[in-house]
């Protein structure tokens, strides 16, 4: 079976929002990324992230969190449980998708977009198999932390002092399988020489070990 390749709409209530969907051949499992503030589904660093995953022999679902017109309100862009509840109805049309139903599935959230998916994460534990977060905020998920159960891998630039702190209070927080990674010498967005892609490299080693057994196996 070759890499499929799909752009679809993910229908999230009422908005249906466009999502980039590939599913490489033998896909170990299926990864759903979160992205931050004042970003979406073309961030050029999660589309890169996404693009290892897939050499990983991971599938990656990329989607818009808000529509064009909700993107331009600030209080949207940092309402943590609007974002989780697209995050949980992403999860949701996952399981009705004839390519992704039998596979466990994980989340990539960045930024913001971290604090989304831990509280999709404590909200969906059955579905939820893992989490990364890269450079997250879970200080803005602070109530779900201690709910959620999948095993959680946070990756912080060493140079990204205050959110760093902000990790490992919720390091102290997180009651399940859990591990801080920090990246020497990189900042918030992670563009130093090398930085993406010690990200990539933790990450598809964490989802690999937590996804790669089938849901129906």
């Amino acid at each position: 079976m070759s890499t499929v390749i799909m752009t679809e709409p993910i229908p999230l209530g009422s908005p249906a929002l466009p999502g980039d969907l590939v599913i490489p051949a033998q896909a170990l499992g299926l990864v759903v990324f979160a992205h931050g503030s004042g970003s979406g589904r073309l961030s050029p660093r999660n589309q890169w992230v996404a693009r290892a995953l897939q050499q990983a022999h991971l599938a990656t679902l990329l989607f818009d969190l808000l529509t064009e017109e909700e993107a331009r309100d600030r209080r949207l862009v940092f309402d943590i449980d609007l974002l989780a509840q697209r995050v949980v109805e992403s999860i949701h049309w996952t399981e009705h998708h004839p390519e992704l139903a039998h596979l466990r599935l994980g989340l990539f959230g960045a930024s913001t977009g971290a604090a989304a998916a831990l509280v999709a994460a404590a909200n969906r534990p059955d579905r939820v198999a893992a989490l990364v977060s890269r450079g997250g905020r879970p200080d803005l998920a602070l109530a779900s932390l201690s709910s959620v159960q999948a095993p959680t891998l946070l990756i912080v630039g060493g140079l990204d002092t205050e959110v760093l702190e902000l990790n490992r209070q919720a390091m102290r927080l997180l009651t399940t399988q859990k591990r801080l990674e920090v990246i020497p010498g990189a900042g918030h967005l992670f563009e130093e020489p090398g930085a993406l892609s010690s990200v990539a490299a933790l990450a598809a080693s964490w989802f690999q070990k937590h996804l790669a057994t089938r849901r129906d196996a």
